[in-house]
């Protein structure tokens, strides 16, 4: 059977795994990214005429264009299956806009790789999306106008070379900065005060209470003369409860993973810098061979920034939940998350494109890299549609004389979420207070000064860094991990046992980017 449909995606995998799914009247070829741009060696933007860009094909990628055109030869439709946000449609629309003018070219879009998706995806093809065009456009040529005017000023001041950029320049001054507060940061003494305490009962269960406040007011203990005339005043006073409560309280699963939050607890709990994450989360999209007729992409597209779920992906977890964890397991109505203002809500956020094929079943198929953040991603798609976990609270006040020490508990009650998902083995340990009554008196056991100096903030890691950005609005979700290996790579900064420390080049480009600019 004759090839009758060209297909154009970016990467060789993605076209293996589309080709298979398509069959033979589909030729599914890779474009290896874009192959139009501005020109390398001059501005490419008419500043005067409205900043209209001046794209010319790349260098080096004339050989891949002149590929397609001649597979674009004798087929009755060409369809653009690149990615689906807007550099997806940038690359795309370039295509349609300057290789194959005369063409019959549709758009298709999928978040997932699996056979449905995708066929679904050809059977309602689109018209390209100009604002996502535009709005890729309107990126870009910032880009180079920030990029263009700030680098030779680097070159003439410090060496040929060096890069800034619109959002590069903002990271690494975070970090700068940062790292100025940790040396500029003087460590300050002081005093905390516990005591170990029970009931005068036999066998009581022994619990400690922390020192809070002296005369109801918050209390400030600078160094051990101060902590030791407190012990001592302490030491004969009798520790009395003045206030007991108790409560529940509930833990809410975190939303589904999106590209900002995958990378940051990727790094907490795999240990898995920006850069590694979204290139193994590349591979479990563009499909992995389990066996199957055809290689299948496993999770959902993996730069969004959209908590969005699929319909049909909410009815799958949600039967799943209730046959391997029962109703308690399961909520009334699916839980809603809530994307940020301007995140892309054609989008899905990160899952596993069938709840199925759980990591335990995939484990001979894939290395162990892509076997752990596959996990990760699984494992917190399910939590997320589960119920919440539920606590027991209680807490204690009591008097010693002018002082007030507090103590609380939680006891886990019912695990809910967290017996798939945790963000912190802690949530599911047991910390139970004996239960006490107002008036009642305590033997004290043992009261414990100890020092303690405050600490400068932490350095940024791949996680704090990809938070700080998302949270100030700087870039999109696409450009954390390019932003952390181009600073790393121009050696502004270097990754010491997963923390960024600035170099001396880091801190003169730095400086004299805010000398010029601010």
């Amino acid at each position: 059977m004759s090839e009758k449909f060209l297909v154009i995606v970016e990467s060789p995998t993605k076209a293996k795994t589309i080709s298979k799914i398509l069959g033979e009247e589909f030729k599914v070829v890779p474009s290896m990214g874009h192959l139009i741009d501005l020109p390398k060696k001059k501005l490419g933007v008419d500043i005067e005429g409205g900043f209209k860009p001046e794209y010319s094909i790349i260098h080096g990628r004339q050989k891949v264009l002149t590929g397609l055109k001649k597979d674009a030869k004798s087929k009755e439709m060409i369809y653009i299956a690149t990615d689906p946000d807007r550099e997806g449609e940038a690359i795309g629309w370039q295509l349609k806009d300057r290789v194959f003018k005369g063409k019959k070219i549709q758009r298709v879009v999928f978040h997932e790789i699996t056979s449905q998706a995708v066929k679904e995806a050809f059977a309602n093809p689109r018209d390209f999306d100009l604002n996502m065009v535009e709005a890729q456009t309107g990126r870009r040529i910032l880009d180079r106008i920030v990029g263009y005017f700030l680098s030779p000023l680097l070159w003439k001041k410090i060496v040929r070379g060096l890069s800034a950029g619109r959002v590069q320049s903002v990271a690494l001054r975070l970090i700068i900065e940062r790292e100025r507060q940790i040396n500029s940061f003087i460590p300050q003494e002081y005093w905390e005060i516990e005591a170990d305490l029970k009931k005068n009962l036999k066998d009581s269960v022994v619990f400690t209470a922390k020192l809070d406040k002296e005369d109801d007011k918050k209390i400030q203990i600078k160094n051990k003369d101060e902590a030791d005339k407190i012990v001592s005043s302490l030491s004969q006073e009798k520790f009395e409860v003045v206030d007991v409560k108790n409560s529940k309280r509930s833990r809410y699963p975190d939303p589904p993973f999106i590209t900002s939050t995958l990378q940051q607890e990727s790094f907490n709990k795999l240990r898995f810098n920006a850069t590694k994450t979204m290139i193994v989360a590349q591979q479990l999209y563009e499909g992995i061979d389990i066996g199957q007729d055809a290689p299948v992409g496993l999770i959902t597209y993996m730069r969004t920034d959209s908590v969005v779920v699929a319909q049909e992906a909410i009815v799958h977890v949600r039967d799943l939940i209730l046959k391997k964890y029962g109703k308690d397991y399961l909520p009334e109505t699916p839980p809603v998350y809530k994307s940020k203002k301007h995140a892309q809500a054609a989008h899905e956020a990160i899952r596993p494109t069938s709840v199925l094929l759980n990591p335990d079943s995939l484990k001979d198929f894939l290395s162990q890299e892509q076997y752990k953040l596959y996990q990760l991603i699984y494992d917190r798609f399910l939590a997320s549609q589960m119920s919440c976990a539920q606590y027991a609270v209680s807490s204690v006040t009591i008097k010693a004389g002018k002082y007030l020490f507090n103590a609380s508990g939680s006891n886990l009650v019912f695990d809910g979420f967290s017996a798939v998902y945790s963000k912190n083995e802690e949530d599911k340990e047991k910390k139970i207070l004996p239960l006490m009554e107002k008036d009642e008196v305590l033997e004290l056991l043992k009261l414990i000064p100890s020092q303690h100096f405050t600490k400068p903030p932490a350095r940024f890691s791949d996680s704090s860094v990809v938070k700080i950005l998302e949270d100030e609005g700087i870039g999109r979700p696409s450009t954390y991990a390019p932003i952390i290996s181009t600073l790393i790579l121009r050696d502004y900064i270097r990754r010491n046992r997963g923390y960024f420390t600035p170099t001396e080049l880091g801190f003169k480009v730095c400086d004299l980017l805010v000398e010029y600019f601010l």
